[in-house]
């Protein structure tokens, strides 16, 4: 990696949203998880209501 400032002198919001995920993997992981569980649980309510 070059730290040149002149190249890319603000980084882009996709290379700080990727930083920043980096260095909050556990959160951004705990997020994800509840989120999966969250969608899954209103898919399967859904379904159960539906039946």
């Amino acid at each position: 990696m070059s730290d040149s400032p002149s190249a890319e002198p603000q980084p882009s919001y996709v290379k700080l949203a990727m930083r920043n995920m980096v260095q909050k993997r556990f959160t951004s992981l705990k997020h994800f998880v509840l989120t999966t569980v969250g969608l899954l649980a209103v898919l399967v309510g859904l379904a159960y209501l539906t039946h």
